[in-house]
């Protein structure tokens, strides 16, 4: 199972950084993950976003966030617009649906060809 991050949106914020006060270090970035097997691939709903400081190096939490981020952040997730999380069946899957639905109408035929003796 394989799980790959797809980056919907990075935006660099020219707000100050509640750790280290500095004003050109702000990223945030909205990531979304899409889970792969051999059946199956598939978008999560979930929508996964980090602040981080380029100065100091640290992740801001929201905890942390000042009122200003947080209209910066609402406004920057109104622009991450997510893939969609439909469940999308790989072609050996639809084989194996085949494949199933051939011997349950095999095994049905049979039966009613016993009973008929």
């Amino acid at each position: 199972m394989n799980q790959t991050e797809h980056i919907l949106h990075i935006a660099r914020l020219k707000n100050n950084c509640p750790e280290c006060y500095a004003t050109d270090g702000l990223e945030i970035s909205f990531v979304q993950m899409e889970k792969e097997t051999q059946f199956y691939k598939k978008h999560e709903a979930k929508i996964d976003e980090t602040l981080f400081c380029h100065s100091c190096g640290n992740v801001i939490y929201p905890v942390n966030w000042t009122e200003d981020i947080e209209r910066v952040y609402q406004y920057n997730k109104k622009q991450a617009t997510p893939k969609n999380s439909v469940f999308r069946l790989k072609p050996i899957s639809y084989g194996i649906i085949v494949l199933g639905i051939i011997l349950v109408a095999t095994l049905m035929y049979g039966f009613i060809l016993q009973q008929d003796y």
